[in-house]
């Protein structure tokens, strides 16, 4: 049956990772990893919301789009009834009355608390940044550039850095300082040649387990035991700044040879 877990261990182990009152905390999660959770997902939830009483704001990615184009087309996303795929939890946040969904049909995030409703809105506006799924999901504004903004605690229980869509962030932003580099005559070419808009081909996809253990040497992770597993954070602004400075000081280290020789190109056509 495993540990029994309540409500208020829920909320004392998001303090013990560093959650404080009127924080903006977003987790991501494996409500199995846990135990039996007395109450189930809703009770994860609501444990995370005691967690930053009062005043505090709960985000939970909701992702709709499963990686297959042709079963998930972006016009057939609708914000109050598309499921998430993510978890029972993030589905269980989805369906929350008091929960705001940014309207995003690959990387939306649903909220609960004073700043639900500021987080969430205007998904997609603003500078557009690469990624492979569309260049709105990471835009300048969009939810994942807000908790950069408001140095969001960052969590996960019973799951890894392999389920960081903060990474993904990470990457567009890693991609976008290449292209900045460039005349703008060069910059949609060079856009082109990596994965873009669903359509596969190469991208600077880095390793999560790898980069967790450097920013864990550098003090950024904090980590408390929740029932059967463990939960750790870190505070979204250093940890991003961290990951950039490690694949901008080391990319031999981190990038596959496909992206290796695009930033060759990109380095070498800046140059002239």
């Amino acid at each position: 049956m495993g540990t029994e877990v309540s409500r208020q261990d829920i909320a004392a182990a998001f303090r013990g990772a560093g959650a404080q009152p009127g924080d903006l905390l977003l987790f991501h999660s494996s409500l199995k990893s846990m135990g039996h959770v007395d109450g189930g997902a809703q009770t994860v939830i609501d444990g995370a919301l005691d967690a930053v009483a009062p005043g505090g704001t709960v985000a939970v990615p909701t992702l709709w789009y499963n990686g297959k184009p042709l079963e998930r087309r972006k016009e057939d996303f609708d914000l109050k009834t598309s499921p998430a795929w993510n978890g029972l939890v993030a589905e269980t946040m989805r369906q929350d009355p008091r929960a705001v969904r940014s309207d995003h049909f690959t990387h939306s995030v649903s909220a609960i608390g004073p700043f639900a409703a500021e987080l969430a809105s205007g998904h997609g506006s603003g500078r557009p940044f690469p990624s492979p799924w569309s260049e709105t999901a990471f835009a300048e504004v969009s939810p994942w550039s807000k908790l950069y903004q408001f140095n969001a605690l960052y969590a996960f229980i019973g799951c890894g850095m392999k389920s960081c869509t903060m990474k993904h962030w990470i990457e567009s932003r890693f991609v976008s300082g290449l292209l900045d580099r460039l005349p703008e005559t060069e910059r949609g070419r060079c856009r082109k040649l990596l994965a873009y808009e669903r359509q596969k081909g190469p991208w600077c996809y880095f390793d999560g387990r790898a980069m967790y253990l450097r920013l864990a040497a550098q003090g950024l992770i904090r980590t408390v035991r929740l029932g059967d597993t463990l939960l750790f954070a870190f505070r979204t602004r250093p940890m991003t700044d961290a990951a950039l400075r490690e694949l901008e000081r080391d990319p031999e280290n981190w990038f596959h040879p496909l992206i290796l020789e695009w930033r060759k190109m990109v380095l070498d056509l800046s140059h002239k």
